[in-house]
């Protein structure tokens, strides 16, 4: 199914990060936060401004973003985990 966010949405797939901690222990599924990082799966066309001109979005699909930990709201899509959120809710670009 093709789903398009509308204004100032964004369509995130969350990636998963690694397993085990830097001291190499390995993190056990419970003890695991959900992570932070996705990646962009669709955008909006963004939000308008007082004159009705579009604001265009910084983020387009396929990049690496980074977002707050209560940012979004999950949803699922043909059997997909996915979450949307807005365009201020990420915190940046990964390079």
């Amino acid at each position: 199914m093709l789903f398009t966010p509308l204004h100032d949405r964004v369509l995130v797939r969350r990636t998963e990060e690694d397993e085990k901690t830097s001291g190499g222990l390995i993190i056990p599924e419970t003890a695991k936060e959900k992570p932070q990082r996705g990646e962009v799966v669709s955008v909006g066309a963004g939000a308008k401004d007082e004159t009705g001109a579009r604001i265009s979005m910084d983020v387009k699909a396929g990049d690496q973003i980074l977002f707050g930990k209560w940012s979004g709201t999950e949803i699922k899509i043909d059997g997909e985990e996915l979450m949307i959120m807005k365009e201020s809710d990420i915190l940046g670009i990964m390079a």
